[in-house]
């Protein structure tokens, strides 16, 4: 799984912990033809026995613990056909995952980050599972997530979860600063607007030492390029190409976004030592109250903070020390530039794999029956539940849940507006020209952005040097030029 989409659904699975939702059983709406089978009904479900494998990891904080429930519901929707899950802990999903496929022998479904599909198609053990999902069943899942487990005309795979990284606010610390975060929630804020919001949510004490910060993201260790790379989507960069396919960040919205960005660390609103605050730091301090708004922010953070706050009123010493207790409000990024709001949107799912020996159709119909199950009806609305996610299929929006979960609605209505402005993944780049930007992003943009935020550097000194790596990767007429 890609970095940022394991250590996204990571966050979450820990975030939620053991209050989350208890093992689920029966059908709970995952009935052949609600849930999405390969056919219409199950009357035309194969005869012959087959047993399908799945490799999955701990999606959420109780995914893991339903996996006999799941084979056993399965298995009572299609008596002739056994579903096999093996679990994975995020730690070894990739490596086992790689281990089998490079045996020859890999699971008929496993769990993945959409942007890795790129690299088990080149290794040609992705199955294109077009011909065995019908029009009812691809109806059923939202376009945009969809379309992340496609690669040109082929169907890989099936989305689980759509997710968008946010930024988080304190409901108080926003009050007291005069910010109307209900309309920020559903109208979005400018660069301008954001920047005037976040210094009035700086404290300082009588010496003059900033006791709160009005802003505080993540931009060390394996979040290094989080900042740049979420706030780049809403300035007018939300990709390293455009439809051309030229490399963008020689843009002059580049430049505006670094000078934006060392602009509020210049203001006082954010800590002069943000590239050395890690994921844990940046959690650590909204909680503690030392900043107003936190970044990136995932959905379940609001539930996180709820169970601390628990903590805090039971006074047992199991909240976080010196924390106080915090209503989490979810909050856009800021545009730049003058660009439209883009979320930067994280695609979970199921590919089909095969391995040395071909596949018969008949199993791989029945992988689209098993991999259609693990990805809507009960079993979706179930995890989208316990992650504080809206479901992406239909079945799963209309399927109950076994537990209800404390949410402000406000919240609910702002993520779901988030991530109805989610778009399409990408899937004309070609794999040499996303392989030199990757390179150019590891070997430049990151170290240079942390020299950046230290004051290492000016923006324009980090401007040149991308641009220079990117004339030399893709020459001059490869780029963009404005």
């Amino acid at each position: 799984m890609a970095k940022r989409s394991r250590a996204l659904t990571l966050a979450m699975a820990g975030i939620m912990g053991l209050s989350v939702l208890s093992a689920c059983g029966n059908n709970n709406n995952n009935e052949p033809a609600a849930s999405g089978s390969a056919s219409p009904s199950s009357s035309n479900a194969p005869a012959a026995k087959d047993t399908i494998t799945a490799l999955l990891p701990p999606a959420s904080a109780n995914f893991q613990a339903r996996f006999p429930d799941m084979e056993k519901e399965f298995n009572a929707l299609y008596p002739n056909l056994t579903l096999k899950i093996e679990p994975a802990s995020w730690e070894d999903m990739t490596q086992k995952l790689d281990t089998q496929v490079n045996a020859g022998s890999p699971p008929d479904i496993a769990w993945i980050g959409s942007t890795g599909i790129s690299k088990y198609a080149a290794l040609d053990v992705l199955l294109d599972l077009n011909t065995v999902l019908s029009d009812e069943v691809k109806a059923d899942y939202d376009e945009v997530p969809m379309k992340y487990f496609q690669l040109g005309d082929a169907q890989y795979g099936l989305p689980a979860y759509l997710a968008v990284h946010s930024i988080g606010g304190n409901k108080q610390f926003l009050e007291e600063a005069g910010i109307d975060w209900k309309s920020v929630q559903q109208n979005g804020w400018t660069y301008d607007q954001f920047r005037e919001a976040i210094k009035k949510g700086v404290v300082k004490n009588d010496k003059g030492e900033t006791t709160r910060y009005g802003f505080v993201f993540a931009t060390a260790g394996v979040t290094s390029k989080d900042y740049l790379a979420i706030m780049a989507k809403s300035a007018g960069l939300p990709d390293y190409f455009d439809t051309n396919l030229k490399y963008t960040y020689t843009s002059k919205n580049f430049l505006g976004l670094l000078t934006d960005l060392r602009q509020l660390i210049d203001d006082g609103s954010m800590p002069k030592e943000l590239s050395s605050i890690d994921a844990g730091k940046r959690w650590n301090m909204f909680l503690t109250g030392q900043t107003m708004i936190t970044g990136k922010g995932l959905a379940s953070f609001e539930n996180s903070a709820r169970l601390n706050n628990a903590k805090i009123k039971a006074n047992d010493g199991s909240a976080v020390a010196g924390s106080i207790e915090a209503d989490y409000i979810a909050l856009p990024v800021p545009t730049f530039n003058g660009a439209d709001y883009i979320p930067t949107a994280v695609v979970d799912g199921f590919i089909a794999l095969r391995g040395k020996k071909a596949p018969s159709e008949e199993h791989i119909k029945n992988i689209g029956l098993a991999i259609n199950f693990l990805s809507s009806g009960s079993i979706a609305a179930n995890y989208s539940n316990e992650l504080f996610l809206s479901p992406i299929t239909k079945s799963a929006r209309e399927a109950q849940v076994l537990e209800q979960y404390p949410r402000n609605e406000d919240n609910v209505k702002a993520d779901q507006i988030m991530m109805s402005k989610a778009v399409p993944a990408r899937t004309d780049i070609p794999t040499d020209k996303a392989a030199e930007a990757l390179k150019i992003e590891t070997e430049v943009i990151v170290p240079k952005l942390q020299a950046l935020l230290a004051n290492e550097i000016t923006p324009q000194q980090m401007y040149d040097a991308v641009k220079a790596a990117a004339i030399k990767a893709f020459g001059q007429d490869g780029v963009v030029v404005d």
